[in-house]
């Protein structure tokens, strides 16, 4: 998936309790007045009597900044900057909401559209307003600015500079979103990044390996994400502190991940904030941990940071002990396969629609396939092979349409393909169709009360969505994304050449870069390179991406472990008669041929020399000769080797491919990679 890949928003906003912003604005401007919502008062109504229960409600107030600051100095909208660390929990349980705000502070593109711009210096006049996302559509949500105190302390949202308000008066707009303070007291980690952004929620599984799992938050984090969490729970229903450090049955932001050096070995680490504000892990690579007085990687000071801020270190073997899920938030779908991710591209196809009433169970679970024809039938085509998780379809419904046992998605779909002869039905397909039940197979990948996304692997063909009849009327929004083919390759698997970055990182660079991506220590394989080149130095389209083939080859001519023994004195020969079968107007010496199979004795300073090469002008290459050192140069064109069987010289050594274009995309490219392989492998 490309990094800004984003589909473009054009939908009206909506006036939440058709509230508008400017009028209501205006008419206190010239009034003189401030606001007060009559929509949602400054009564305990607005909170919910649940988390009123033992408390003296003679001690509430309802307080405005201006007098909560009492005349010492003027409020702020944003102090320099909106944070994560601006926010610092309350009384109301809603985690869940404040772990995806902590994690929208990461993307300003996307919080400027929450928070708009506002301030409490330009016409003041005690009213504010806020955006949400619901069914395909921004809300806008008015409020004033009056907060709940009790006993002088902030009852909900506390800031952590006095006079920064921002968190406290979002939170509001978001419990008048919802109908109150109480209702935020539980809820969905989903549900809040769909909220705050319009996206799409993938749900990843824990049973990764320590490295997968680094990989997949580094990889999601380029790619603009949001990313939560939530910890296991406890021995009871409540939220408690643990040992460790860590809250159960609570919300954490994940804001990074790193591999670093330790003890030889490479340890994979995720960084995590809870929306406390304070109160951190403890275990290993906590703050003031021995681990990190005992590395010695170089970027220990980059990394560790001992604030009690709520954030922390942790190794990805611990949180996969202590979590039990990680959810992954963006504008498009993420698969995270392995090495494509950021370069996948999709369409959409986009159904807003309300479900009518009907019988309790549902024609999904009825005998009788009629009952199919009469639900709601959303036709769409999937047009070219794409592998894995090609087409992925997300369900929105609003809260309102929710009673509050309800604690399951309340619609029910299949997906069907649709055979050759009813293709010609655009809109409803008959009840005959539905007696065979070709039903498409999926997979959940994240599940809540408002929120239902799958994934599913589809073969080019029509297919149409079938959602069933409902307990209630319900407003929902149904998105399809289509997984795109690579139209940046062409049909012979050659790829355009990309822009690379115009300067070199310096060697403690390289290093670092190297140091990322190598697990191994000083060795990369070929899917680790090909992080590494696509992620630090692509900077072109997201379809021309290296691909692991490419990856395995430039691994093989750094290879040096091979045996050296001098290969027959027909195996040159028989090379350049293959390459001026594919190549005849580029022919090669044969100087250069029986250096492509013979190896000098120094085969470090080799490496070496081979890679420096790829920086040269392209054109006139030089390779290294035998023993005696000296360079053999000639035109070899787009030359390039793949990995054949096997690496002795006595066998078929390197096999040659009919498009030899590798080298040659390194050298035009100018690859700074090559240049970071060899300044490290020899150091």
């Amino acid at each position: 998936m490309a990094h800004n890949q984003q589909f473009p928003d054009k939908t009206p906003i909506i006036k939440f309790k058709e509230q508008d912003f400017y009028s209501l604005w205006d008419h206190c401007l010239n009034r003189g007045l401030l606001f007060e919502d009559e929509t949602f008062p400054a009564e305990t109504s607005s909170i919910g009597l649940q988390l009123l229960k033992g408390k003296n409600l003679s001690s509430l107030r309802w307080m405005r900044p201006k007098d909560l600051l009492k005349g010492k100095s003027e409020p702020l909208f944003i102090l320099e900057g909106a944070s994560r660390f601006d926010i610092q929990q309350g009384e109301a349980g809603d985690c869940w909401f404040l772990a995806a705000l902590g994690a929208l502070t990461q993307s300003p593109q996307y919080l400027q559209k929450i928070l708009i711009d506002q301030s409490f210096s330009h016409e003041y006049a005690g009213i504010f307003h806020f955006r949400f996302w619901r069914c395909g559509q921004w809300v806008e949500v008015v409020i004033d600015d009056r907060l709940p105190v009790l006993n002088n302390e902030y009852l909900f949202v506390k800031p952590r500079n006095e006079r920064e308000f921002w968190p406290c008066l979002l939170e509001k707009a978001y419990a008048k979103f919802h109908g109150s303070y109480a209702n935020l007291h539980y809820g969905y980690l989903p549900d809040a990044l769909v909220d705050l952004t319009g996206g799409v929620v993938t749900n990843i599984s824990l049973h990764l390996s320590s490295s997968d799992l680094m990989t997949m938050v580094k990889t999601a984090a380029e790619a603009g994400s949001l990313m939560t969490c939530g910890t296991l729970a406890g021995p009871t229903s409540e939220s408690m502190r643990r040992a460790n450090g860590l809250v159960s049955r609570h919300a954490y932001t994940v804001t990074g991940a790193e591999q670093i050096e330790y003890r030889r070995r490479w340890e994979y680490l995720i960084r995590l904030w809870n929306p406390w504000g304070r109160i951190e892990w403890s275990g290993r690579w906590s703050d003031r941990s021995p681990e990190w007085q005992e590395t010695h990687d170089l970027r220990k000071n980059q990394l560790y940071e001992d604030k009690d801020n709520g954030e922390f270190w942790m190794s990805c073997q611990d949180f996969r002990d202590n979590f039990f899920g990680l959810f992954i938030c963006n504008q498009v779908p993420i698969s995270l396969d392995h090495g494509s991710t950021l370069h996948e591209r999709w369409s959409q196809v986009m159904f807003k629609d309300h479900l009518i009433p009907g019988n309790t169970e549902g024609p999904i679970t009825a005998v009788f396939h009629a009952g199919y024809q009469r639900d709601m039938q959303y036709i769409f085509s999937v047009p070219d092979s794409v592998e894995n998780n090609n087409v992925i379809m997300s369900f929105n419904i609003g809260p309102q349409n929710l009673k509050a046992k309800d604690r399951t998605f309340p619609l029910k779909y299949k997906v069907f393909k649709v055979d050759y002869q009813f293709q010609h039905f655009q809109e409803r397909l008959p009840s005959t169709f539905f007696s065979k039940f070709r039903i498409a197979e999926k997979g959940i990948v994240s599940e809540t009360t408002c929120n239902l996304t799958e994934c599913f692997s589809l073969s080019p063909g029509t297919y149409v969505v079938v959602v069933s009849e409902g307990r209630e009327a319900i407003e929902f929004l149904l998105r399809i994304f289509l997984k795109m083919p690579d139209n940046d390759r062409h049909l012979d698997g050659s790829l355009n050449l990309r822009a690379l970055q115009a300067s070199l990182p310096g060697n403690d660079s390289q290093k670092s870069i190297f140091y990322k991506y190598a697990q191994q220590g000083l060795d990369i394989d070929a899917t680790q390179l090909q992080s590494l080149l696509n992620r630090e130095f692509l900077r072109g389209p997201p379809g021309d991406a290296f691909s692991l083939d490419e990856c395995r080859s430039i691994v093989a001519l750094m290879d040096v472990s091979f045996a050296v023994t001098p290969p027959p004195p027909t195996a040159s020969l028989a090379l350049r008669a293959c390459l001026l079968h594919q190549l005849p107007q580029d022919p090669c010496s044969n100087s250069i041929l029986h250096c492509l199979f013979t190896k000098g004795n120094n085969h470090q300073t080799e490496s070496c020399s081979v890679m420096s090469n790829s920086l040269r002008p392209r054109g006139l290459y030089s390779f290294p000769g035998g023993s005696d050192g000296k360079e053999s140069t000639g035109n070899v064109g787009d030359l390039g080797l793949i990995p054949g069987t096997s690496h002795s010289m006595e066998g078929p050594g390197l096999a040659l491919v009919p498009r030899m274009w590798l080298w040659s995309r390194l050298v035009h490219c100018q690859v700074p990679a090559c240049s970071l392989l060899t300044s490290v492998h020899s150091s």
